[in-house]
């Protein structure tokens, strides 16, 4: 087993919940690094999360995520954003739990349905047809998939925080507080 590291932050929550905004602020905040496992497969494929999804499927783009975090578990000082459903997958879970520490992003199903109402970059909250969901539909869907994928996001995450009701960067002010105060815990129960 490798060895957790509390210097490879590892951030999740539902898609808009802001990891990819709130990441790289974060590292930058914590003089880290910063990958987003989706950002780091779309260059890898040379294709949207979307196109990635309709031609090869669900099953290809888990693969190439869980490879991704294979190699992010081997670093240090290193923030990583995961995509809203990379823990639904055993392997990437366990990568994540025995790795790092795990930061969860939480925010309400109202709020993450207003966000994703506009967007069209997200597989997962279209219907079968391809189409925009409406935004019953879409708030039903949110709340199905959260309600399916919480239990991770919440089992192992050292720190949760709701980014639905603060400003960025007091949201980012709050985070890097509470990840040193954990790093100098840790820190001191490895020296006892």
């Amino acid at each position: 087993m490798q060895q957790k590291k509390p210097n490879l932050i590892f951030l999740t929550g539902f898609s808009t919940a802001g990891k990819s905004t709130i990441g790289p602020i974060l590292a930058n905040s914590l003089g880290y690094g910063f990958i987003d496992i989706d950002k780091a497969i779309v260059e890898k494929e040379k294709k949207s999360v979307v196109e990635i999804f309709s031609e090869k499927g669900e099953a290809y783009f888990r693969q190439l995520e869980y490879e991704i975090l294979q190699q992010c578990a081997q670093a240090e000082n290193l923030v990583v954003a995961l995509g809203g459903g990379t823990l639904e997958n055993d392997r990437s879970f366990q990568i994540v739990k025995d790795s790092g520490t795990l930061i969860y992003l939480k925010s309400e199903v109202d709020t993450l349905t207003k966000r994703l109402a506009n967007k069209d970059d997200r597989p997962l909250m279209k219907a079968e047809n391809g189409e925009r969901l409406s935004v019953e539909d879409l708030h039903r869907r949110v709340q199905q998939l959260l309600m399916s994928r919480e239990e991770r996001y919440q089992s192992h995450a050292v720190i949760s925080i709701a980014t639905d009701q603060n400003p960025i960067g007091k949201t980012v002010e709050m985070l890097t507080r509470q990840v040193e105060q954990y790093q100098k815990e840790q820190l001191r129960l490895s020296e006892k």
